[in-house]
């Protein structure tokens, strides 16, 4: 019974994962109809996109110590987790978030579709090189360079909601989001080199 256990919180890393999207998206709705509540809301999507992050953690422990690992897992686990980052960017795109400095219009969007372009476009690349490699019998698990990437997307992503929540306007709030974005895309981009060149 124990090796059904990662998919299946694989399967609800999925769910949660949905649900805090359509929270993102719905941001600015909710935000327009209930201004007072704003923060609260995106604290809860905080805590739903936490909750889901974790799952990825122990999901992998549990497969690891109890040898629990399966291709189905080898290979849902990554795009559930493409799901929520790869998602998550694109949300924020589409809602105009991070506010940054007393930027608009295009130097805006450049910095918000570009991160959200540069990190989808390297997920879907690797994934179908997964599939490719899966498909060939050879073994395409996490480096330790893809762990921290996701790490760094995933403090990206709840900065960007922390920072929305509680120091929209903030000038030390604006100067780390950026720098945490500049640095999600750039280990975005030396990941990917390190897993093509894998042995």
């Amino acid at each position: 019974m124990i090796r059904f256990v990662p998919n299946i919180l694989t399967f609800i890393r999925l769910a949660l994962s949905l649900v805090f999207l359509a929270m993102i998206l719905n941001y600015p709705a909710f935000e327009s109809a209930e201004p007072a509540k704003s923060a609260r809301y995106l604290d809860w999507s905080f805590v739903l996109f936490i909750i889901a992050a974790l799952t990825d953690i122990i999901d992998g422990k549990i497969a690891r110590k109890y040898n629990a690992s399966s291709k189905l897992g080898r290979m849902l686990d990554p795009l559930v987790d493409k799901v929520l980052i790869c998602g998550a960017f694109i949300c924020f795109a589409i809602i105009g978030q991070p506010l940054l400095f007393k930027l608009t219009g295009y130097a805006l969007l450049v910095i918000q579709w570009g991160v959200a372009g540069i990190i989808t476009s390297r997920e879907v690349a690797m994934t179908i090189i997964r599939q490719i490699a899966e498909s060939r019998g050879i073994n395409f698990a996490a480096k330790p360079a893809g762990k921290l990437k996701m790490f760094v997307q995933s403090f990206a992503v709840g900065t960007i909601i922390v920072k929305m929540a509680h120091f929209p306007e903030s000038a030390w709030a604006n100067w780390f989001t950026l720098v945490i974005l500049v640095f999600a895309a750039i280990i975005t981009v030396t990941s990917a080199i390190s897993a093509t060149r894998r042995k």
